[in-house]
């Protein structure tokens, strides 16, 4: 027999029947991402529900040297959850909140716990975890903080990585490392844990995490304003982030924004006309006093001085999750009107509104009547930008263009001092471009510290490299 079929073998035989499977059927969800991009094949699927059990899958696949790939909410964007012939292992079932304290203001939560589920534990605890994302109904927090995922509110929170105390983690050997704590200050040695955050689990499966927790606001007070240009938006940012209350300033373009109202059902924009681009901020409050007149304060400052047009802030609950669900459905969106090549990059903020006129300018010039459709985390610097193939162009021809576009855009952010890669990771979509564009001590660092960790490369054995 191969080793990969003494491996099967020795799974099925040393572990509990309910937690593998080689039924297709079931198999099928975990073997294809939502935008039908990806698909993958795997002879066998684990679902550990403990950390023992992941800790023994390891070890018999170590013992044997077999390749195994780890699959959180399925929701990556870069295919690194997507198996090519390995075992499968899914976190789904590493499903329990195993601690949540007040007065630490920390959260121990296992890796296949949903983003979701974690904010709606904190929010029961009278506290917050910030990170949001749009899929946060399916991706997990092993996921998250795999990839080191942003969302949102990264210009007040950070990342997930700033979310962390640390991990519990089974590494390439089938040892379980516990770096779980809730201390603020450990200087004990190096930050293991942080070694293992965005590093898309090739040095090690995360299987829990101590998530940190922060004061709910008093008040949030949601706005979506309209502006002439990202020029205009930044000029917003600047007047909009005065204090400690921006939370969240996405960028929306009127593209987007057809496209939502359009093929999303129930959504409509707020401003009677249409407007070049479009603004999404949430200002945050420790007291529910003036906190109405600051914005208005700054909407007023931000319109007498032209870097605004109209605004509209939210009444209510309703209105304001009406008014977020414009920007969480831009990515679904984007389905229906065709084949769309993506980018997922940063560039520093002040060089955002740079970036998309040079990208833009670049695309229409090399693939005319594309549709660029550039949006997202602008009080950061993330933007996702995006290529919708031109009307009427065959899909596959405009795919077969994707590496020209690639390197076009990340010549660009290249000679802005960005990065190919701000939220989403590298997976197997962009090690390519990785190995193109990266700086060679930190290519070496990072190959010398995986083979260290996992000398027979049996982790999530194709990603980033």
């Amino acid at each position: 027999m191969t080793s990969m079929q003494n491996t099967i073998v020795a799974l099925k035989t040393q572990l509990d029947e309910k937690i593998w499977s080689d039924d297709q059927e079931r198999l099928a969800p975990f073997l294809q991402e939502w935008r039908g991009r990806w698909h993958g094949n795997t002879p066998l699927l684990l679902r550990p529900r403990t950390t023992l059990e992941v800790a023994a899958i390891i070890k018999i696949c170590a013992a044997h040297k077999t390749p195994i790939t780890v699959q959180g909410g399925n929701t990556g964007l870069v295919g690194g959850q997507m198996p090519q012939g390995e075992i499968l292992l899914s976190t789904q079932n590493l499903n329990h909140i195993r601690a949540a304290h007040f007065d630490d203001m920390s959260m121990v939560c296992e890796a296949g716990v949903t983003l979701q589920n974690a904010q709606n534990a904190a929010d029961n605890l009278g506290l917050k975890f910030p990170l949001s994302l749009a899929s946060q109904g399916s991706c997990t927090i092993g996921g998250n903080l795999s990839t080191n995922a942003g969302g949102v509110h990264v210009l007040k929170y950070g990342t997930a990585k700033d979310l962390v105390f640390g991990v519990e983690a089974v590494l390439p050997n089938g040892e379980i490392f516990n770096g779980l704590s809730s201390l603020r200050k450990d200087n004990t040695g190096y930050d293991l844990s942080k070694l293992l955050l965005g590093a898309e689990g090739t040095l090690g499966i995360i299987t829990a995490a101590s998530l940190k927790l922060f004061p709910k606001p008093k008040e949030t007070i949601r706005v979506m304003a309209a502006a002439a240009s990202p020029a205009q938006a930044l000029a917003f940012l600047n007047i909009a982030r005065v204090g400690n209350h921006l939370s969240m300033f996405e960028l929306i373009p009127d593209l987007g924004m057809e496209y939502v109202t359009t093929h999303i059902p129930n959504m409509r924009s707020p401003f009677s006309t249409s407007h070049p681009w479009y603004v999404l901020l949430d200002w945050e409050f420790d007291t529910d006093n003036g906190a109405a007149g600051f914005a208005e304060n700054l909407l007023s400052q931000a319109s007498e001085q032209g870097h605004i047009q109209d605004a509209v802030i939210a009444a209510s609950q309703s209105q304001a999750e009406a008014l977020s669900a414009l920007r969480e459905n831009l990515s679904a969106a984007q389905k229906p009107v065709g084949a769309t090549i993506k980018h997922d990059i940063t560039v520093p903020i002040s060089q955002v509104p740079t970036f998309i006129k040079q990208a833009n300018t670049a695309l229409l010039a090399n693939i005319p009547h594309c549709r660029p459709l550039p949006f997202g985390h602008l009080g950061d610097g993330n933007i996702h930008y995006n290529i919708g193939q031109p009307e009427g162009m065959d899909s596959a021809k405009f795919m077969s263009q994707e590496e020209t576009v690639n390197n076009i855009v990340y010549d660009i952010v290249d000679a802005l001092g960005g990065s190919i890669s701000a939220e989403h990771g590298i997976g197997i979509l962009k090690k390519d471009q990785l190995a193109k564009r990266s700086d060679t001590a930190k290519a070496s660092m990072m190959k010398t510290i995986k083979t260290a960790l996992d000398p027979d490369g049996i982790l999530n054995p194709r990603l980033i490299f």
